[in-house]
């Protein structure tokens, strides 16, 4: 199914931090009501934060007081053919793994989400809500968060701001060393009140540099057969480390085929998986022509070559330039992998295992060889200079 990246107006609501908070994105997308809104509306019935998820049957007492109407899922595979069109809210199960649940909206058979779950075969629709169908009436969206805001909506995001605002002075006071004891204990005082009234916590206001405020996604990009080549693996270890680094990948199977994932900043992955896609079409290509194959023998042997002979670009002598810099720029580079890995698993519900791997016998090095030395050629540039090297480290 087709994804669109949506956090559900998380960000435009002034909300910061990594936040397992499906419930309150599909809600606020499905329903087109306001993100802030729905994340009072699901706070006040479980009394509590919703920020890291929330029992279903909290979801469940809220839709069924906005009226949509639920429909057994019947643990089918999340696909167009078991969802009505129009705006439907879904709650996936993982029966057959130790795995959270998740909640995503679907609009015309389309995602609207952080993150494709119609690619992990793990979970299975358990169950779905619709608006009640009345006659001459639209199944879509009430209204759009992206429509013009009232005079009233705008002075009241216009008062949350202010919320926030006060929520980070105060706790910008309780944190600088400079602050006396006893201007410390009332920051803290009147920050535990403001939390408690509006259902947020510290981690819904606090920017560490900027990381958790970027905007994360997981994508599958699918290669044929169910054993991925070496020499694929080696080809993600090189476009993530060389070209964009952060960006970082893990794989899978799904039926036939492989999946390789890309998690990270959202524009980072798309044009991590392009350029991925790009030098497999090309490798595949080269080798299929030349030996008859890419996945054994002299052909296996060719394109592990290629991807050995591509441009590396951390060259010992980067490492004498502007030291300072390079060790700034890689400190912001762990912290970004690391924040995409603690959104993987609040979000996706998916850890990272590393395992080594055994090595391919039938190698061929005049096939090796000749694939480096067309590696070698391969044009990472553009004509200004070094391509797709920018991230996109600006938070949204």
């Amino acid at each position: 199914m087709e994804l669109i990246w949506d956090d559900g107006g998380r960000a435009d609501s002034g909300y910061v931090g990594l936040a397992g908070d499906c419930v309150t994105r599909a809600i606020a997308i499905a329903t087109g009501t306001s993100y802030r809104d729905v994340y009072g509306a699901l706070g006040a019935i479980a009394d509590m934060t919703p920020r890291n998820g929330l029992a279903t049957s909290v979801a469940a007492q809220h839709l069924h007081t906005l009226g949509w109407e639920r429909h057994e899922g019947d643990g089918m595979s999340l696909a167009s053919a078991v969802l009505p069109t129009g705006a439907v809210i879904v709650h996936l199960a993982a029966p057959k793994h130790r795995r959270a649940g998740h909640f995503c909206s679907v609009i015309d058979h389309v995602i609207y989400d952080t993150w494709n779950p119609s690619d992990d075969d793990n979970f299975v629709v358990a169950a779905y809500w619709t608006r009640p169908v009345v006659a001459g009436e639209s199944t879509m969206p009430i209204a759009s968060r992206r429509s013009k805001q009232s005079a009233q909506q705008t002075l009241t995001q216009r008062e949350f701001d202010k919320v926030l605002h006060r929520l980070r002075s105060l706790d910008s006071t309780a944190t600088n060393a400079a602050s006396t004891e006893g201007e410390k204990r009332n920051a803290l005082r009147m920050m535990q009140n403001l939390l408690l009234r509006h259902n947020l916590s510290r981690d819904d206001i606090v920017e560490d540099d900027n990381v958790d405020n970027m905007r994360f996604t997981n994508m599958a990009c699918p290669v044929n057969g169910r054993r991925a080549c070496g020499w694929e693996k080696c080809l993600a270890a090189y476009v993530v480390d060389e070209i964009f680094p952060l960006t970082s990948w893990y794989f899978g199977t799904r039926g036939p085929r492989t999946l390789f994932w890309f998690y990270g900043p959202l524009d980072d992955v798309n044009n991590c998986i392009a350029l991925f896609r790009e030098l497999l079409l090309t490798i595949t290509a080269s080798a299929q022509l030349q030996y008859g194959g890419y996945a054994r023998g002299s052909g296996a042997s060719y394109a592990e070559g290629y991807v050995r002979g591509l441009p590396r670009y951390h060259s010992a002598d980067d490492a004498e330039i502007q030291i300072s810099e390079s060790t700034l720029i890689h400190a912001r580079t762990l912290a970004v992998q690391q924040a995409a890995r603690d959104w993987l698993k609040l979000e996706c519900d998916v850890s990272i295992v590393r395992k080594g791997g055994s090595g391919r016998s039938q190698h061929d090095p005049d096939a090796a060889h000749r694939g480096k030395q067309h590696g070698s050629k391969h044009d990472l540039r553009g004509a200004s200079g070094r391509k797709r090297l920018g991230h996109s480290s600006t938070p949204s």
